[in-house]
């Protein structure tokens, strides 16, 4: 697969359109289609995509005016975003956080150039939203990957992998075995984000697709009884029923009720995959914090669950 060509995997699901791949000198659009973000927090960002030998090309919405929670009105982040979708020069658009307020634009999004060519839509947490509907409408691959922010803490492996998957390179992580575990081998498209995204796109235009696929979930700073909800929500959608493999990565920073919910965050999520028979990985690291490896959504993997060890690998 050369990199700067547009390509195409078929495997015996569907055609995935895959952007073209980053050389030196190529462009990345930096934008905050969520919430707010200073332009000081992501210098470093910008400084080590130039060591990297890209381009950066920022939007209106970084560090900009606005005085409340969002980088700007929907108007001003949808308009933003769309130009970097449109703009020919721009072949991969980072989001420098997530927060919330994609939801509110997705649907007024013109995706007409953005098909034509393609290019790597890049972040996590609420940009799930985007991804995931990109992906389920119009079958382009995505990464969910580390965003601004995370390269303020100076270069790591996480960091690299967003490197590597960006100009080509083919994933192969390792984690570290985990005593709920579910032993076993799974191949298959790669899709998934954060789980309260995902929850909440059930029955929507951008509703995720999880037949056949590997699943991935993350989330941070939730309830505990909250995350049992969203995942008897899309239990309750079908969305576990037939799946390939599961990957359970980060559910950080998790809170509880005065009346404890009566279980670790790990046990519930065992108990709501009981009944499922297909390989289950937890303690993976893909996150909100630093463990965040670069994950290529709608592209083939192999997962390899054994009793020493963990294997993702991209295939």
């Amino acid at each position: 697969m050369n990199p700067g060509h547009e390509s195409k995997s078929i495997n015996r699901y569907f055609v995935i359109n895959i952007p073209p791949y980053l050389k030196p000198g190529d462009t990345i659009g930096l934008v905050s289609p969520a919430g707010y973000m200073p332009f000081e927090k992501v210098k470093s960002c910008i400084d080590t995509f130039h060591q990297w030998g890209f381009k950066i090309k920022i939007g209106k919405t970084l560090g900009g005016e606005s005085t409340n929670y969002f980088a700007g009105t929907d108007d001003e982040r949808l308009n933003d975003l769309q130009q970097m979708l449109d703009d020919k020069e721009v072949k991969a658009v980072l989001c420098s956080r997530g927060g919330y307020g994609i939801g509110r634009i997705i649907e007024k999004i013109s995706f007409k150039k953005f098909r034509e060519n393609p290019k790597w839509i890049v972040g996590f947490s609420d940009v799930t939203v985007l991804q995931t509907h990109i992906y389920s409408n119009y079958r382009i691959a995505s990464l969910h990957a580390p965003m601004a922010a995370a390269f303020n803490e100076g270069d790591n492996q996480f960091i690299q992998s967003l490197r590597q998957a960006l100009t080509g390179q083919k994933a192969k992580y390792e984690a570290a075995a985990h005593d709920f575990n579910k032993i076993g081998m799974a191949s298959g498209p790669l899709v998934g984000g954060n789980l309260a995204l995902l929850a909440h796109l059930c029955r929507t235009s951008s509703e995720i697709k999880t037949k056949n696929r590997i699943l991935f979930l993350e989330d941070v700073g939730e309830y505990l009884y909250n995350i049992d909800r969203m995942l008897y929500q899309l239990k309750r959608n079908g969305k576990f029923d037939k799946l390939s493999g599961l990957i359970i990565g980060g559910f950080t920073d998790n809170k509880d009720t005065e009346r404890p919910f009566g279980k670790t965050v790990d046990v519930l999520i065992r108990d709501v995959f009981g009944e499922y028979n297909y390989p289950i990985s937890f303690g993976f690291p893909v996150s909100h914090e630093k463990e965040n490896y670069a994950l290529k959504i709608g592209l083939e993997y192999n997962l390899s669950i054994s009793t020493k060890k963990v294997i993702l690998k991209e295939s």
